[in-house]
């Protein structure tokens, strides 16, 4: 007789996979008509016996679970794959438990806003979804996802964020628990809407004025507006600053940011110095000579956290009659990086004067620049504001 092909195998780019029949009358206790195992294998011979053992020890579980189904017990062996009723491992890990996985492992060196970004997707998700097993999801729930995003009018862009946090968990999920399914939110179409509202830089005249109306007001609010305004510092950088990281009587004035308990950084090269020139210079010696505490910003950070939220909020609606529509405090940053380049300064020393992640391997190697290479550029940067203020105050 010839030889004759094992059952229950099938092969999908040479790798055979064992794929049987659940019986008829134990289909309730599994989520799937059919049991699928990859066996990591391209010889058949090795397929072949593999797919005897298999079968025979599915046949011993099989006829348990029967046993078990009549006498309505519940301790029937496990084999790699099931559980006791022969539902796939894993399946009681729940979206809610994937979630906190995620955040014990992630969030330890993250900033509060992370672990608030993070539980408001998960939200979203068990809204549309429920707190549902891991195990048990499929494709469709990603596309239901998406639609149920999409309704809550959420831009393109949103949704697109809130995907790659949820993308993540789900990975982790599966790389942790040795999970058998493919993340039902990869793939997934998620069309473009133009709902985006780019942040504009604010023009240098409006700069120019903002500063002169700061230095009128002289108040911690108008110094922290300032501060950011020829430095280019994040709000929550600038917000978590204490008195002794702003070094007036060094060689070159400039602030140094650093890590704090109370304010994590965004990325590794936020860490940074940055000469202090123009308005933010002013600002800088304001802030020491009126200090009340070891904080720059009392009114916006504690020993426990930074009020960036709050603190942007506020300055945001002062900054609001003061500058065109689409301009908030976050603006100053991308003024700073235009009013670089307009100095011609080198791509690489503006991204180290404004934390910016550097592209290439290259960029890891070495200390960095020192604040007498970054001093020239922060200088050009102050006087071409002026010379731009000046040249337009001439114009007819």
């Amino acid at each position: 007789m010839g030889y004759q092909k094992p059952l229950y195998l099938t092969a999908k780019r040479g790798v055979y996979y064992y794929t049987r029949r659940v019986p008829q009358s134990l289909k309730a206790q599994f989520q799937s008509p059919r049991f699928v195992k990859c066996l990591h294998t391209k010889s058949e011979t090795k397929a072949a016996a593999l797919s005897t053992e298999l079968s025979s020890r599915l046949e011993n579980i099989w006829d348990r679970m029967r046993l078990e189904l009549l006498d309505f017990k519940s301790s029937s062996p496990r084999i790699e794959g099931f559980s006791s009723l022969g539902k796939p491992e894993g399946c009681d890990f729940l979206i809610s438990d994937g979630f906190d996985l995620y955040l014990r492992l992630k969030a330890a060196a993250k900033p509060e806003a992370f672990i608030t970004y993070t539980k408001r997707n998960q939200r979203y998700l068990t809204e549309c979804l429920g707190d549902v097993s891991i195990a048990g999801m499929s494709p469709r729930n990603g596309a239901d996802f998406r639609d149920h995003l999409l309704a809550k009018r959420l831009s393109s862009s949103s949704v697109r964020r809130v995907f790659s946090t949820v993308k993540a968990v789900i990975n982790l999920c599966i790389s942790e628990h040795g999970l058998q399914i493919t993340n039902p939110f990869g793939g997934v179409y998620i069309p473009d809407d133009n709902l985006e509202t780019k942040r504009r830089p604010i023009p240098l005249e409006n700069i120019r004025r903002l500063q002169a109306e700061c230095q009128t007001y002289d108040d911690d609010q108008r110094r922290l507006i300032a501060l950011i305004s020829d430095t280019g510092m994040r709000l929550s950088e600038a917000c978590g600053l204490l008195i002794e990281d702003i070094e007036l009587e060094a060689d070159i004035p400039h602030i140094n940011i650093t890590p704090h308990l109370w304010r994590r950084l965004k990325t590794k090269g936020s860490a940074r110095q940055i000469p202090l020139v123009g308005s933010s210079r002013w600002a800088a010696e304001r802030i020491v000579a009126t200090a009340t505490s070891e904080l720059a910003f009392p009114r916006y950070c504690d020993a426990t956290k930074v009020k960036a939220n709050s603190a942007s909020g506020s300055l945001n609606k002062w900054l609001g009659a003061r500058v065109p529509d689409g301009c908030v405090m976050h603006s100053f940053r991308h003024s700073f990086r235009d009013r670089l380049r307009a100095a011609q300064c080198p791509s690489d020393i503006i991204d180290a004067l404004g934390g910016w992640s550097t592209a290439g391997v290259g960029s890891s190697y070495g200390d960095g620049f020192e604040l007498s290479q970054k001093a020239p550029w922060m200088m050009k940067l102050n006087q071409l504001g002026k010379e731009h203020v000046e040249m337009s105050s001439q114009a007819p």
